[in-house]
């Protein structure tokens, strides 16, 4: 099936890694939307066209990819995607070329799956989320909307992840983990036991470190 055109919304880093990603998987990018004093640099090969102003007037030309990272909160990356289905824009969900996701997965619209992550079977992934490189989401795992689940982390079979949810680089939850909303792990961290209290959590097991108000 051919592909629409894509617009991104925001030009730093995880901008970079998206449009490999995006490329790999077929897309033709038009440009990117960022910040007013941004407009007419290049992000490789890509010129940033426009801001989020611009969102309305490209509803009908392309779907859209938000490619503002999200480290420990995700506000930005909320807004942007307020606004574009506001302006009664698409979200793309793009899956990297090295990717796997199992046709009995679900994954939501604006999520990018980046390279050599794999999602499994049963597994329902949310919308506007970040699976990052090397991932693994394992069997009947839920992810929730708006969550990052950083480079090489391990998410186990049958674990429920709310919304929200920033999970660091090479971290592990253990089978069956449940980890409530606004929740942050630090990287490395192994979850061994269900998380609700919002806050910051780290370490091996992974326990409370700062909680949040």
């Amino acid at each position: 099936m051919e592909k629409k055109d894509l617009i991104l919304v925001g030009g730093g880093g995880h901008c970079k890694s998206v449009i490999d990603v995006a490329e790999s998987a077929g897309y033709n990018i038009l440009g990117i939307l960022d910040m007013p004093e941004e407009v007419g640099r290049y992000v490789f090969d890509y010129k940033v066209i426009g801001t989020d102003d611009d969102i309305p007037q490209y509803v009908d030309k392309a779907d859209f990819i938000i490619t503002v990272g999200f480290i420990k909160n995700p506000t930005v990356r909320m807004r942007i995607f307020d606004r574009i289905k506001a302006a009664g824009g698409h979200l793309a969900t793009i899956v990297a070329s090295t990717a796997r996701v199992s046709c009995y997965a679900e994954v939501g619209e604006g999520t990018v799956v980046m390279h050599q992550a794999f999602v499994n079977a049963g597994a329902r992934i949310g919308c506007n989320c970040i699976i990052n490189t090397f991932c693994n989401i394992e069997h009947d795992a839920q992810v929730g909307d708006q969550c990052h689940i950083s480079t090489g982390t391990m998410v186990n079979g049958d674990c429920k992840i709310g919304e929200r949810v920033f999970v660091g680089s090479q971290s592990v939850l253990a089978n069956g983990i449940t980890i409530g909303d606004d929740i942050i792990v630090g990287a490395g961290s192994l979850v061994r036991r269900n998380i609700s209290v919002k806050g910051i959590y780290s370490g091996n097991p992974a326990t409370l470190k700062i909680k949040s108000i």
